[in-house]
């Protein structure tokens, strides 16, 4: 089990925030394979605070989702504090996260995301903030951040300890520095490092690709839990492997093609709920190449599959799919989305690495500059 606060997580996963990507709809479909905690997109506190529809729009929850998670974007203590009080009193959020750990560029260099844990001051203000408003609903708040924004500015250890000392019940780490975005290998021993450095759950995150690595990754650094991001991208029964693996089982047989398929039916169906027939298809449209890699789909149908467009075409086309095919080995432990490669340069709003106060920054505009995930 995970403990955040007051609430207890049957196993202790946790499935990161993606935008584009775990929306009510994708948030279920793991939900359904397996137990954890599921967290919905990133969303700006002042989109919240404000009432920017695009962001109101994000807080959108299955009925099943009994277990409400959001994290939040925020520089400013003043809109993260408002906008924790809102999610908690109007939106019946169970759990809060605070993203100190974004490396897009867009947000980096208004302040925000991985660069914000340099300023240290600002950075425990703005947990104060969130954790104050979010204790009289007895609402945990967590934060989640990097190593540092490179190898020479690392910044975990410090956050991790203002973390604890501003009441945060819990910290996620991923093992990159905002430098190498999604490039590279995870180091787990700054993990393990932060661990052995606070009091309060490290969660690990990074290159967990299968349930054993999510294994591994505890039995090495002592994390509490973990994160998963881009492993499950196209294998939402990631979720049920790892809650067979922690509950000491089995491993579970690998899905063939025709369960991939039934996995892809119910996910467009999901999203058809969710948005609407054209537009949730749409959406489903950046998964199959996901859900399909490694497998012999045959270039055309991948491509008639890239542009479908109903349920009935979904259906059509995936009846086309041998489903007696089996899972392409090859591709387990394989890193899997996006990676590209280290930034020579992380882009920073200029003299921001002059101090680590940050409470004088100018804060508006990075507020208002970052929008809806």
């Amino acid at each position: 089990m995970l403990k955040l606060g007051n609430l207890t997580i049957d196993t202790p996963v946790v499935l990161a925030p993606m935008a584009g990507i775990t929306n009510a709809a994708y948030r279920r479909l793991c939900a359904e394979q397996g137990a954890g905690l599921y967290v919905c997109e990133m969303i700006t506190s002042r989109g919240i605070v404000e009432g920017d529809q695009k962001s109101l729009d994000m807080l959108t929850f299955d009925e099943r989702e009994t277990v409400r998670s959001v994290q939040l974007y925020g520089v400013d203590p003043v809109y993260v504090g408002k906008a924790v009080q809102l999610l908690c009193d109007q939106y019946g959020v169970a759990h809060v996260d605070l993203n100190f750990g974004c490396p897009v560029p867009k947000v980096t260099r208004k302040g925000g995301g991985g660069a914000l844990p340099w300023k240290r001051n600002l950075l425990g203000a703005i947990l104060k903030a969130a954790v104050q408003a979010a204790t009289p609903y007895g609402i945990p708040v967590t934060m989640k951040t990097r190593i540092g924004i490179d190898n020479d500015h690392q910044t975990y250890l410090d956050a991790g300890r203002i973390a604890e000392e501003s009441g945060a019940a819990a910290i996620g780490l991923h093992g990159r520095t905002v430098a190498q975005a999604y490039s590279g290998e995870a180091d787990w021993t700054k993990i393990a490092e932060l661990v052995e450095h606070v009091n309060i759950p490290v969660l690990g995150n990074g290159d967990i690709w299968e349930a054993g690595d999510a294994l591994r990754m505890v039995a090495e650094t002592g994390c509490a839990g973990v994160i998963v991001g881009r492993g499950c991208l196209g294998r939402p029964w990631l979720f049920r492997d790892l809650a067979v693996a922690f509950a000491g089982g089995e491993s579970l047989n690998l899905p063939t093609l025709g369960e991939v398929a039934a996995v892809m039916r119910r996910h467009g169906e999901l999203l058809a709920d969710l948005m609407g027939e054209q537009r949730g298809l749409r959406d489903f449209r950046k998964h199959v190449t996901w859900y399909l890699k490694g497998f012999p789909a045959g270039g055309e149908l991948r491509a008639a599959l890239g542009m479908v467009d109903t349920l009935a075409h979904l259906e059509e086309l995936l009846d086309q799919l041998d489903p007696t095919v089996p899972f392409p080995t090859g591709e387990l432990g394989a890193p899997r989305g996006r990676q590209g490669s280290p930034r020579e340069r992380v882009i920073l709003p200029h003299g921001w690495l002059d101090n680590t106060d940050g409470l004088t920054e100018d804060l508006a505009d990075a507020e208002i500059g970052v929008s809806g995930g």
